[in-house]
């Protein structure tokens, strides 16, 4: 795994609640969180903050964010002290999108994946859960590959259509896309490694 990537401040601007503590990998930042952020929590994708509120309990008063996960119809709360722990981060900015776009259309060294699926598997969630932007188009675009040669599991199957879910819902935020738009935009960038013969 790489060292933390450099993320920009937060951009300003349901159905489920799911009530998190955190934990996780540790953010890419260190800064307070604001209502109308945009930001990007891993395994469950990019979000906007939409509350802040303090409670009790257990005889303390804890500050939560609620973060509306716009592409799932979630909505997720945590303590605001986790946040850091949790992993959150700001969605990515111009540049870091530049360089996904070149990690998806196969411009940097192709790393070598397991041929064990279950190994394959855990490497691939434990890239996913980084909430690495560049960390999960390397899955994307790795698993595409595979799947081209025709030696997806179905698990692989399932992993690819998470994680392209996930970057997608960056990139609806990133680029001000809606969902659909977010999506043909990874395929297009995908047919473009089509013609690679390295196997990763």
């Amino acid at each position: 795994m790489r060292p933390g990537r450099e993320y920009p401040p937060p951009a300003r601007e349901a159905r489920g609640v799911v009530d998190e503590d955190g934990g996780g990998p540790a953010s890419r930042r260190n800064a307070p969180y604001s209502l109308g952020d945009t930001v990007v929590y891993p395994h469950h994708g990019a979000g906007r903050i939409v509350g802040k509120e303090t409670e009790l309990r257990f005889g303390e008063e804890r500050e939560y964010l609620t973060i509306q996960i716009r592409h799932s119809h979630m909505t997720v709360r945590l303590p605001t002290e986790a946040a850091d722990r949790a992993g959150l981060r700001a969605v990515m900015d111009e540049a870091m999108i530049e360089e996904v776009i070149g990690v998806l259309r196969g411009e940097r060294t192709q790393p070598q994946m397991s041929t064990s699926w279950s190994r394959r598997l855990r490497q691939n969630h434990a890239k996913i859960k980084t909430g690495d932007a560049v960390e999960l188009a390397e899955v994307i675009r790795n698993l595409s590959i595979r799947g081209r040669k025709g030696r997806m599991s179905l698990q692989d199957t399932r992993m690819l259509a998470e994680a392209k879910k996930i970057l997608a819902s960056e990139l609806m935020y990133a680029r001000d896309m809606d969902d659909q738009d977010a999506g043909v935009f990874l395929d297009d960038l995908l047919q473009e490694i089509g013609s690679m013969d390295r196997e990763p």
